[in-house]
């Protein structure tokens, strides 16, 4: 007999505004509890320094968490200038200092060589993977991580304002992979100066933008207020991760096909023009995500939502 899971069968993304400290796993079980879900993850990682949208997928829609870490990001960031440290935050030691402050003409001269495709060497302190080990555990340890350097792209970069001249604060919208850690490295480093990250908020993730997300704290605190609805209130359906891929509806027939894992076609004069990852609905409700090829839709993820 198969042990029956702890909670309720929840399923839905939660847009969680994350507070400085905890990591994002803490707030992936801090969610979960609230809710009494049964499973739940994350949609990539902040930082315990970094503040703002955190998706967090219940259930079922955890199923869709690899439409979200591909998605674009935005960002927005104060440079310290003055010190470069190991962790090219505030929470490392100073590595190498520079009494160069540049001024805001100089800062956005530089903005062209970021645009665009990029290469990036991501910081020591990170959960970029070195021989199966995390590069931060290494670097914990005192061993000398040396990273590859990877593409990414930045959409967008911006001077917002400048507080003083030992702060700057930016902002950018970026591809995955990138480290607002290193950007603000390397841009400090182009000035002829040194710097790192002292504050970092993430303000949109795919779909998902910092005017809808919740704080942690009042959601957790919905749980214990009555007659309050509940932290339900913020759950959204699973298909909003998926605002960028087609919808097709199909028949009760071919949803329980596909909920089988069969293939289901779509064939004749009013086949639908379709190609790549589709999502098959039924009555409105998310039935699989396929891949459409030669006519036919075959499951790749099926959902199985307890109404």
């Amino acid at each position: 007999m198969a042990r029956r899971k702890k909670g309720e069968a929840i399923s839905g993304w939660v847009i969680v505004d994350k507070p400085l400290g905890p990591t994002s796993s803490d707030v992936v079980n801090r969610v979960r509890r609230a809710f009494n879900a049964q499973k739940a993850g994350h949609a990539g990682t902040l930082d315990p320094l970094a503040t703002g949208i955190l998706p967090v997928a219940l259930g079922e829609a955890t199923k869709t968490v690899p439409f979200i870490l591909d998605a674009a990001k935005s960002y927005r960031f104060t440079m310290r200038f003055g010190a470069e440290t190991s962790t090219d935050d505030a929470e490392g030691e100073v590595t190498v200092e520079s009494a160069h402050r540049p001024t805001d003409g100089e800062i956005e001269a530089v903005f062209p060589r970021f645009r665009g495709m990029i290469e990036q060497v991501p910081p020591a302190f990170s959960a970029v993977k070195v021989d199966g080990e995390r590069a931060y555990a290494r670097a914990r340890a005192g061993e000398e991580v040396e990273l590859a350097a990877r593409s990414v792209e930045i959409h967008e970069i911006a001077l917002v304002s400048r507080p003083d001249a030992d702060h700057a604060e930016l902002e950018i919208s970026c591809s995955k992979g990138t480290y607002v850690r290193s950007l603000a490295r390397d841009l400090a480093r182009a000035l002829g100066s040194a710097a790192h990250v002292s504050a970092l908020r993430r303000t949109r993730h795919g779909p998902f933008r910092e005017e809808a997300a919740i704080p942690l704290d009042k959601l957790c605190a919905l749980g214990h207020i009555a007659p309050a609805p509940g932290p339900r209130v913020h759950l959204l359906p699973l298909e909003t991760a998926l605002d960028d891929i087609p919808a097709q509806a199909v028949s009760g027939e071919d949803a329980a096909r596909l909920r089988k894992g069969q293939g289901v076609l779509l064939r004749g004069r009013d086949a639908p023009i379709l190609s790549g990852s589709v999502l098959a609905t039924h009555r409105g409700d998310p039935v699989a995500l396929t891949e459409y090829r030669q006519g036919e839709l075959r499951p790749v993820r099926v959902f199985n939502l307890v109404n």
